[in-house]
């Protein structure tokens, strides 16, 4: 059965879609597919785009190493995502250092045939916010800032003190300083609300890596 697996997926026209076709069908099977890494799967990377709420901020020498580090080991670690059906794109919960480093270095895009690994989370978005700070702060990396724009998201989508907390591993005095931050009473005595510093911050972010690719520092 095996060596028939192999001679069907070696006469298809697209191997990596019989692969991932073969997956699909151990994923459904399997009994642990409640895990996402039990389905891992390459997709264009042009069809994963970045979120506007990553509290998470890596420097610039360490986005370097990540890209030695792909570069030498490959990818060790699949972008993770929730699929936006209306858009067809899958947007990042986490994983945006690891995408963006592929997006600028051309060998990469190269070696995987402009493909990234990637595993989906069926998550709504007040959720998919939750999940990355999740994934970052168990890292230990997350901006203050950040966190905070992502409370006052919350917030303003109805989640309680309560949720919030539980949802992404606030204690409640970390919560109050938060609510601080982002003046959230105030908000909504008639005051407006940008997300602007989130989609610079990320492009920002780009840039100054792009720009010391070709510095060589």
């Amino acid at each position: 059965m095996l060596e028939q697996l192999k001679v069907w997926i070696a006469e298809q026209p697209d191997r990596d879609l019989a692969i991932q076709q073969v997956k699909d069908i151990a994923f459904e099977m399997s009994s642990k597919k409640h895990n996402p890494i039990e389905n891992v799967m390459w997709v264009d990377l042009d069809k994963v785009e970045a979120n506007n709420y990553n509290p998470n901020a890596v420097a610039l020498q360490e986005m370097k190493l990540l890209y030695v580090s792909i570069k030498a080991d490959g990818y060790t670690q699949p972008i993770v995502t929730v699929y936006d059906k209306e858009r067809d794109k899958y947007i990042i919960i986490d994983g945006f250092h690891r995408h963006c480093t592929m997006q600028y270095n051309d060998d990469l895009k190269s070696l995987n045939n402009s493909k990234i690994p990637i595993v989906v989370l069926q998550k709504d978005v007040t959720e998919r916010m939750a999940s990355t700070v999740r994934h970052n702060r168990a890292r230990g990396k997350h901006s203050t800032e950040g966190m905070s724009n992502v409370v006052l998201n919350m917030l303003k989508a109805g989640k309680s003190d309560v949720e919030v907390c539980n949802e992404i591993g606030l204690e409640v005095d970390e919560l109050s300083r938060l609510k601080h931050i982002t003046g959230f009473s105030k908000l909504y005595a008639g005051k407006d609300f940008s997300h602007s510093w989130e989609t610079t911050h990320q492009l920002d972010l780009k840039r100054k890596y792009k720009e010391g690719l070709e510095d060589g520092n």
